[in-house]
């Protein structure tokens, strides 16, 4: 029968304070270490299952689990409620383990209702890195139900009771014993003891779908005697995530090769696909016009006429081609029209072989036959001076502009200078 409160054991060492719980196979009591002052939970199987012929055997697996929990409290994990002692009382063992301050996951949904993702999922993977280093250590859980999750004030989950004392359950009693809880365990572990990693990954996802949904899931044994498919979370809560949907059901498929192999394996899908980036953009850039520089003496492409320099006037040359121009004017008879009508021509001329070959052969050519009519000095200083003026406008100006300038300063000088042959030479 069971412990009552005030009762001492191990010499006065703890003293039993209540029942926290009891099942088919075993009792959970609440009780103060003297010694140290702490309050402690101390864990036992129920009497009449020494009368079981296989009792020895579970006994020492449960001493030796024991043992294996107690060397991992040595280097206490945050999530993993810390065993102090193992240790026997007449003919029954008992494990003790801290007391750990909080309400259970059962109670959270029930004073709450459905939680939200935000809230449980913290608690849901510090359970599973819990459960891990369960697993690397050869041991397997069995029993990560909401009751036996543990939330502290500070929003930590930590794992009680492990499944120990369910090895010391006969087979007789597997499938009827603590019922309540078959809702979160997988078919072969309820039929046949299975102690796979994948039991575990079961239990916990039964665990999360019941924390979001505020509902039990359809036991394991229901959905594989009669065929009855699970209800997927998210028909239940419509905001829970899609993948997080996937995971719960993926964990919880009926047969224990369907389901991640590994809590890691599970851990990782409950986490939130990554999206993809856009694809960068790549600048637009203006492509830079290279132009080919212009080779010696190469022809000028019809209809693209040649950009030019920022116009430079050669002022200095100019202002000889007018000066020559009004000599000639100056000294030519007023009443020669033939002298006149040759100077006009050769003025104009000159200014439209140089605009039409940009070379200043042609222009002196005109000037050579103007210079046999006339005297060679001046049709020799007029051309040079035509030439060089001309040659400095066409780094400028196009033939047009350099045929209208040459032609206008030539006939500007020619009328400058027969004006002032009529003002000094009044009767000539």
């Amino acid at each position: 029968m069971p412990w009552t409160a005030g009762q001492r054991l191990q010499g006065g060492k703890y003293v039993i304070e209540k029942v926290l719980g009891q099942g088919g196979f075993g009792i959970t009591y609440k009780a103060l270490h003297v010694e140290l002052n702490q309050t402690v939970v101390i864990k036992t199987p129920n009497e009449y299952l020494s009368h079981d012929p296989e009792y020895e055997k579970y006994i020492e697996r449960f001493i030796q689990e024991g043992r294996i929990l107690a060397r991992l409290s040595k280097d206490p994990h945050p999530h993993i409620v810390r065993v102090i002692d193992l240790f026997r009382e007449g003919a029954t063992h008992y494990l003790v383990m801290d007391f750990v301050e909080g309400e259970n996951l059962f109670e959270a949904v029930k004073h709450r209702g459905a939680l939200k993702e935000g809230k449980i999922l913290p608690c849901i993977r510090q359970i599973g890195k819990a459960l891990i280093v369960v697993h690397q250590a050869g041991l397997v859980h069995r029993d990560a139900h909401p009751g036996n999750i543990m939330l502290r004030s500070n929003g930590k989950a930590v794992l009680i009771d492990f499944g120990i004392a369910k090895e010391l359950l006969p087979k007789t009693l597997s499938s009827t014993g603590n019922a309540g809880n078959h809702g979160f365990a997988p078919y072969e572990q309820i039929t046949r003891g299975s102690r796979e990693p994948t039991v575990d990954v079961y239990c916990l996802a039964a665990t999360l779908y019941y924390a979001l949904t505020g509902q039990k899931p359809t036991t394991s044994l229901t959905r594989k005697l009669d065929n009855v498919f699970l209800t997927p979370p998210k028909s239940i809560i419509t905001g829970i995530s899609d993948h997080l949907n996937k995971a719960i059901l993926k964990g919880m498929a009926l047969e224990a090769k369907d389901r991640p192999q590994s809590m890691q394996a599970w851990l990782a899908m409950l986490e939130a696909p990554k999206a993809m980036p856009p694809p960068p953009v790549e600048p637009v850039h203006k492509k830079e016009v290279v132009r080919p520089k212009a080779k010696p003496n190469s022809e000028a492409i019809p209809g693209k006429p040649a950009t030019k320099s920022p116009s430079i006037i050669p002022w200095g040359w100019l202002v000889g081609v007018l000066l020559i121009y009004l000599l000639i004017g100056y000294l030519l008879p007023a009443n020669n029209s033939v002298a006149w009508a040759v100077a006009w021509a050769w003025a104009v001329a000159v200014a439209v072989a140089w605009a039409v070959t940009w070379a200043w052969a042609v222009a002196w050519a005109v000037a050579v036959a103007w210079a046999v009519a006339w005297a060679w000095a001046v049709a020799v200083a007029g051309a040079w001076a035509v030439a060089w003026a001309g040659e400095g406008l066409q780094k400028s100006f196009s033939k047009v502009h350099t045929f209208l300038i040459l032609a206008s300063t030539s006939s500007l000088g020619l009328g400058l200078g027969w004006l002032g042959h009529r003002i000094f030479n009044p009767g000539s």
